[in-house]
């Protein structure tokens, strides 16, 4: 079996609800690796009917496979609970949107508690105010 730095990146940070900014920051390098992150950002195109040119049965199969693929990505890439509620939803975009509800909120909860810190922080006596400032 050849050696996959992309795969190991996304087992060894496998998503656990907390982790999710880091999460999916490593998935959205994979996904880009892989061509595949067009898929989290846009809904599938319209399937194709008779009157469909070749080349939007050529982008609707594309983006059917990129979608299978990253799918696959994002379910290896989670604890076993949440790859239980997510193995369901039909597209990797709404896998993204939905764990984005889940657990996007921490985002604005760690600039919030950065600010807090930032804010009450005060010099302890006696020391240098460079030490202070860094």
């Amino acid at each position: 079996m050849a050696f996959n730095p992309l795969v190991i990146i996304l087992k060894e940070n496998k998503l656990t609800g907390p982790n999710y900014i880091d999460w999916k920051s490593n998935l959205d390098i994979v996904l880009t690796a892989k061509e595949y992150k067009f898929v989290v950002l846009e809904v599938c195109p319209s399937m194709p009917d008779n009157d469909s040119s070749e080349e939007e049965i050529e982008r609707h199969r594309k983006w059917v496979k990129a979608d299978e693929m990253a799918r696959c990505y994002i379910l290896a890439s989670m604890s076993n609970v949440l790859q239980h509620q997510h193995q369901t939803l039909p597209t990797a975009y709404d896998m993204m949107f939905n764990l984005k509800e889940l657990f996007g909120h921490q985002n604005w909860a760690a600039r919030q508690e950065t600010m807090r810190n930032l804010m009450t922080t005060t010099m302890t006596e006696g020391t240098p105010m460079r030490d202070h400032i860094l």
